[in-house]
């Protein structure tokens, strides 16, 4: 299954949809900051989504032409660390490649965080197709 095909068709419930509406408006300080270099194509022409519902979990941050997600971990994550894995898995048999971040990082690092998502999509990204002549 390619990446890009994983979000449409797929049925969610309409309590995870309002649950990922208000994630979207209650969003940590290190979500708010992440989002505002992620959003509009503005890391190197990727288009994110935040809070994206994929197999009944909600994803922080989405690039469904690279097949990454993004986590932004805060404490609540060194209790649910089994859960996470068992996420995870799920995500990744979708052949989706997870990048877990401490919203610490994001807070104190925000150029390095960056420059790890760039190369992660970069990576994960298909080849451009070349135009003719070139």
């Amino acid at each position: 299954m390619e990446p890009r095909h994983i979000v449409a068709g797929q049925f969610v419930r309409e309590e995870k949809v309002a649950f990922s509406r208000q994630l979207r408006r209650d969003r940590t300080p290190a979500e708010r900051l992440l989002w505002s270099h992620l959003r509009g194509r503005r890391l190197g022409g990727f288009r994110f989504r935040r809070q994206q519902i994929i197999e009944g979990y909600i994803a922080d941050f989405y690039c469904a032409e690279t097949g990454l997600v993004i986590e932004l971990d805060g404490p609540i994550h060194e209790q649910q660390a089994e859960a996470d894995g068992h996420r995870d898995a799920v995500l990744a048999n979708h052949k989706l490649t997870i990048l877990r971040v401490k919203n610490e990082r994001v807070l104190n690092d925000v150029a390095g965080v960056l420059a790890e998502i760039t190369a992660c999509c970069r990576q994960t990204s298909p080849p451009t197709p070349r135009h003719r002549g070139e």
